[in-house]
């Protein structure tokens, strides 16, 4: 064969291969993602669709959502040329579709030359149930009293499975938790700086697809107005404490800078922790009866004595203690107020060395200032089991225990879950009706 003729011919190989690589380079069709891609889903559902094509790029696009032989178009698409990548929201409002079952296709053409220059063609479908129908509540409580500042507990069940359900006040939410019965429980509070007027308890239940409803209980409140306190801060005190936050904010070189930082932004911090902390409670009831509170201990403050703080005369800061400040003897032991699960036993800023026991349903105890811990997370306590012994760790001036209770990570009175009456008068009674159910 002549050198020209081979020649000729190792460039029509060359060119056959190159073109079967082009032609074949993209025989896929674009990749297809729709969230949520199965379940239930209402009118409102957010439908996230994502189409991606790196190789040729997307071409077409049509989107119809089918039910009972009814097609409508939700979306149709040409796209230019180097689209790799499309997303879009489909909204399902106004197409007049009805509850039950429907089927979402997506049909899809990239740009490849594959199936003679007709490009790649996908179909994909999706199969939802469409719901418009909100949660149905029952509400099987029926006595609600509310102390300002204080707790109590409301009973009731859901007509179908929810992604979320509790007792809305104002801005703050209780979660419930199904019980053994299938009947759920929620714990909630009257927020201590809540006015009065403004504490109106909704149950509140949103479903699989999003639909929500509420329902409203009987109740009463009872308010109350809480202790001013006036509280002069003393160089000697600033010496003492200061130290111990320095390395919280290192950017702060006057003590009375530091003290009102660690008052104002630390305590924050603090109090977020809490809510962090709630979320990893028991669904069931871990306590056994009352609270027990510190023994041979005197009261030196009480829950939400408002605190106005003095410097040189001057005013210039102010908070609300949230709990009890219980004094005895110095290294007094601690024991743990009822049964539950250590959840944090730790350093935590304003409250020192401390420890937090969950005790379900949300519920949870605080022991702070302490000066020694003798248990860790994950430990299971029981009802007066010594956790430690008390000291002057975090804000405090002198050696002493800071109790609190918290519900949903918001602090709330603890006297009444000392109290054996009011406990089985408002909770006791309740979950005892559940075991009849």
């Amino acid at each position: 064969m002549k050198p020209f003729k081979k020649f000729l011919l190792v460039l029509l190989l060359i060119g056959l291969v190159a073109g079967g690589i082009f032609y074949f380079r993209d025989t896929e069709a674009p990749i297809v993602n729709l969230t949520p891609e199965v379940g239930p889903i209402a009118a409102k559902t957010p439908l996230k669709l994502t189409l991606n094509d790196e190789m040729t790029g997307l071409k077409e696009l049509t989107v119809t959502v089918v039910q009972e032989g009814r097609r409508v178009t939700l979306d149709s698409q040409s796209f230019a040329p180097d689209t790799n990548n499309y997303q879009v929201e489909l909204s399902l409002e106004g197409k007049k579709l009805k509850d039950g079952p429907l089927q979402i296709e997506v049909a899809t053409v990239d740009q490849s030359i594959y199936h003679l220059g007709k490009g790649n063609h996908g179909l994909q479908t999706f199969e939802l149930t469409y719901d418009t129908r909100a949660p149905i509540i029952s509400v099987l409580s029926k006595a609600h009293n509310f102390n300002k500042g204080g707790s109590g507990l409301v009973l009731y069940q859901l007509s179908e499975e929810v992604n979320r359900h509790g007792v809305v006040v104002g801005d703050r939410f209780f979660p419930g938790y199904q019980q053994e019965s299938g009947v759920f429980a929620s714990l909630l509070a009257f927020p201590f700086d809540l006015k009065d007027s403004n504490f109106v308890p909704r149950i509140i239940a949103v479903d699989l697809a999003g639909n929500e409803r509420q329902a409203g209980i009987y109740y009463h409140t009872r308010n109350k107005t809480f202790r001013k306190r006036k509280i002069n801060l003393s160089d000697n005190f600033l010496q003492q404490k200061i130290p111990e936050f320095e390395t919280l904010v290192p950017e702060v070189v006057e003590p009375i800078d530091i003290f009102l930082y660690v008052n104002g932004e630390v305590r924050k911090q603090n109090r977020e922790k809490m809510v962090e902390l709630s979320r990893k409670t028991s669904p069931t009831p871990l306590w056994d009866g009352p609270f027990l509170r510190q023994p041979n201990a005197s009261t030196v403050s009480l829950f939400a004595d408002y605190r106005d703080y003095f410097y040189k005369g001057k005013k210039i800061d102010s908070a609300v203690h949230l709990g009890y400040d219980l004094a005895s003897v110095a290294r007094a032991e601690i024991p743990a107020a009822n049964t539950g699960e250590v959840v944090f036993a730790d350093y935590l800023g304003i409250y020192g060395q401390c420890v937090v026991i969950d005790h379900g349903l949300g519920l949870q105890s605080l022991y702070a200032h302490m000066s020694q811990l003798d248990v860790q997370a994950g430990d299971q306590v029981v009802k007066g089991q010594i956790l430690g012994r008390s000291g002057a760790t975090g804000m405090a001036g002198g050696d002493h225990l800071h109790f609190g209770t918290f519900i949903a990570g918001l602090p709330v009175q603890p006297k009444e879950w000392w109290d054996s009456h009011w406990l089985e008068d408002n909770i006791k009674n309740k979950l005892e009706t559940l075991q009849q159910n």
